[in-house]
């Protein structure tokens, strides 16, 4: 993917997960009854974790467009070596390289 393609793509997701953030934290209108799972607190839960997951996805979304900007897209966050194309192309979001962000989820 070019760096445009990489730039357009990056922007339609920080789209669609503003849209999906609005709309998982907008109340609920009255008189519905709002549910994610079977049991009390495991909806709320549930709600928390999306909420979250979503967040953290828009987080890299906007860091990767800022990578971009500073011509710094392809680089690890951390060790500063290249994200190889084949993670860039699975995961145009990613800031780290595979070894890093291993390193990052198994602490």
């Amino acid at each position: 993917m070019q760096l445009e393609e990489v730039r357009a793509f990056l922007q339609d997701r920080r789209g669609q997960l503003t849209d999906e953030l609005a709309e998982l934290t907008k109340p609920p209108e009255a008189g519905s009854n709002v549910s994610f799972g079977k049991r009390i607190g495991e909806g709320t839960t549930e709600a928390v974790e999306r909420i979250s997951s979503t967040a953290a996805a828009l987080a890299e979304a906007d860091r990767a467009l800022k990578k971009v900007d500073e011509r710094t897209y392809g680089m690890c966050d951390d060790c500063g070596r290249a994200i190889s194309s084949e993670r860039l192309e699975a995961m145009p979001s990613a800031t780290l390289c595979v070894t890093c962000s291993t390193r990052r989820s198994a602490h």
